[in-house]
C-alpha cells in the first residue's frame, strides 16, 4: 500500500513539473509524459530513474541481469578511451544476439553470434552512457542506453522482465559491458561503470552548419 502511493505521488509530481507532449520510453505501459530527452536535461533524467526504479527490477553495478546460461564475454579494459559508441545486432524473432563497444575511434569484437540486424549509437564528444533501461525472457531482448546529454538509443522489442541499471557512484559512467551467450543470441549482461576519461562537455555539438 505505501509502495503504491509513492509511485503515485512520484508519477503525480513528474506529470505535473513537464511538459505534456512526449512519452519517455523504456517503462512500457507505466510511462510518463514528458519533454523529449533530446535536449540537455538532467532534472528529467533524475526523475525518470526514479519513477522507473518503483516499477522495474534494480541491477547495480557489477551484476549481470538475465537467465544466463553459455559461453561469457567481457569487453577489454581501455585506459586511454572512453566508450564512445554501441553496435547491437536484433535477429529476426527480436532476440539480441551480439552487441559491441566503440572505444575512441575503434569497435571491439562482436560479442554473441553472428546475423541479425546490426544498429549503431555513436556517441558525441564528451557524452557518456549514464543509464541503461533492458528487458529478457529466455534471451535478452530490449536495450535503451541513456546519455548526460539527454539522448537515448533504443535497441531490439520490450518483451519479459524490465530491469534498470545505473552507476551506484555520482559521476560514474558505462566503461565496460559484461555477460553471457549461447547458440540463439545473449542470455545476460551486465555492466561495468567508472569515472570517464574525459570530462562532460558543457555544450552540445551544434547542427548549424556555417
Amino acid at each position: 500500500m505505501g509502495a503504491h502511493r509513492a509511485r503515485k505521488g512520484i508519477k503525480g509530481q513528474v506529470e505535473g513539473a513537464l511538459e505534456q507532449d512526449s512519452r519517455v520510453p523504456g517503462l512500457g505501459d507505466r510511462t510518463f509524459l514528458a519533454r523529449s530527452l533530446g535536449t540537455h536535461q538532467p532534472e528529467i533524467m533524475l526523475l525518470w530513474l526514479t519513477l522507473t526504479i518503483l516499477w522495474s527490477t534494480i541491477c547495480w553495478a557489477e551484476q549481470m541481469y538475465g537467465n544466463g546460461g553459455g559461453w561469457y564475454f567481457s569487453t577489454s579494459t581501455d585506459n586511454e578511451n572512453d566508450i564512445t559508441g554501441i553496435r547491437v545486432s536484433t535477429g529476426l524473432i527480436g532476440i539480441i544476439k551480439s552487441i559491441q563497444v566503440r572505444y575512441g575511434s575503434s569497435w571491439s569484437e562482436r560479442y554473441g553470434v553472428s546475423g541479425g540486424h546490426a544498429q549503431e549509437f555513436v556517441l558525441w564528444p564528451g557524452e557518456h552512457i549514464i543509464g541503461v533501461y533492458g528487458s529478457h525472457k529466455i534471451y535478452l531482448r530490449y536495450l535503451i542506453m541513456y546519455t548526460d546529454f539527454g539522448r537515448w538509443a533504443t535497441f531490439g522489442k520490450e518483451e519479459g522482465r524490465s530491469f534498470v541499471v545505473y552507476p551506484n557512484e555520482p559521476g560514474n559512467v558505462l566503461r565496460g559491458l559484461f555477460g553471457q551467450y549461447q547458440s540463439l543470441g545473449i542470455t545476460s549482461i551486465g555492466f561495468n561503470w567508472d569515472q570517464p576519461l574525459v570530462e562532460l562537455v558543457t555544450e552540445q555539438p551544434s547542427n548549424k552548419t556555417t
